[in-house]
């Protein structure tokens, strides 16, 4: 999906944050607009029975109105009761509105006030886009190859510091400062309209229970969850189709494959560098396709170990041979390598 401009997705979110504005303070505009037509009501009652009737009941709601703001259409009645509302009413009606609408001007210009809720309304524009929840050392990095791959990503994270959300948001990225394990926090991060989420907190109970929290949301949703125990990884992994990964799995770009729906896996060190091995869809729009197995290997810096198409597997790819859309490919690189790769193939 192609991602949204920047400056249309932050006129998107300034619409989205004026809904939500306007929606706060429709108590203190009811009470105004009540107030008008009850007073203008009276004041079309009274005046009727005092002899100084008024052209009809709309015209007199728009006499009070423009009392208010001391902008009176008509002309000065003769009976006390009348005259009261021309010095009553631009108190009560301006009373009922100022404080309003001067706290709506604060916020609506003043944006950094309101942190949270404008981070949201950023996140409200996304879709199909990957939610990550955990702003800590692995976080941080998931993030920044996440953003390298040109993803889409809404972070929450309830206690990271000043630092990290200030370097995040520069990217584009909105962070969300609130509890994850809350449903309405998952929402606020279009959870319903997301196609992954990550989970990259310390605490194995806490990534569960929002994993399961978030896919009774989104059925759909592809789950990617930091589990330090090995086992208990792989059990997930099979029970709820989870791509949980342990702590001896735990690097930055293997999860940020892992987010991009590709089959990843663990790292092992070869030489003192970290290798790992992923499997590849060559879509329609791929970058690959066409390609020739030596082309990409050269371009990449990886190795194509498998090529399988048409229900044909080779094993070992003559570097002329061509790659089809459609095949799937077995490549073994560095995760920083493996992650370019996944990139161009989406």
């Amino acid at each position: 999906m192609e991602k949204p401009r920047p400056r249309l997705q932050r006129w998107k979110a300034s619409w989205r944050d004026t809904q939500l504005l306007l929606r706060q303070f429709r108590v203190p505009l009811l009470f105004f607009l009540a107030a008008v037509m009850g007073a203008g009501s009276l004041y079309y009652y009274i005046a009727a029975r005092v002899n100084e009737p008024v052209d009809s009941w709309l015209a007199s709601i728009y006499l009070v109105l423009t009392m208010v703001f001391l902008q009176s259409s008509g002309e000065f009645p003769h009976h006390p009761l009348l005259q009261i509302f021309f010095f009553v009413m631009p108190i009560i009606g301006m009373g009922a509105l100022a404080q309003g609408l001067a706290d709506f001007g604060i916020l609506l210009f003043n944006r950094r006030a309101r942190s949270k809720e404008w981070e949201m309304a950023i996140a409200s524009t996304f879709s199909n886009h990957t939610i990550l929840i955990g702003l800590g050392h692995l976080g941080y990095r998931v993030v920044n190859q996440l953003h390298a791959m040109d993803e889409q990503v809404v972070v929450i994270e309830l206690n990271s510091s000043a630092d990290q959300v200030s370097a995040v948001q520069k990217m584009g990225i909105p962070v969300i400062q609130d509890d994850a394990a809350r449903p309405s926090t998952l929402e606020a991060a279009g959870v319903e309209r997301a196609k992954t989420i990550m989970l990259c907190t310390q605490n194995d109970a806490l990534n569960l229970q929002i994993a399961v929290k978030a896919r009774s949301i989104n059925p759909r949703l592809h789950v990617v969850i930091r589990i330090f125990n090995e086992d208990f990884a792989r059990s997930l992994q099979e029970q709820f189709g989870f791509s949980a990964l342990s702590a001896t799995a735990i690097a930055g770009p293997a999860f940020a494959a892992a987010a991009a729906g590709v089959d990843i896996t663990n790292p092992i060190t070869v030489e003192g560098e970290s290798l790992s091995l992923v499997r590849i869809k060559v879509g329609a729009g791929s970058a690959l396709a066409g390609k020739t197995v030596g082309e990409v290997e050269q371009e990449y810096n990886l190795s194509i170990v498998l090529l399988k198409f048409d229900g044909h597997q080779d094993m070992h790819p003559s570097p002329a041979q061509a790659i089809p859309r459609g095949a799937t490919l077995a490549v073994l690189g560095a995760p920083e390598r493996l992650n370019l790769i996944v990139h161009d193939n989406q």
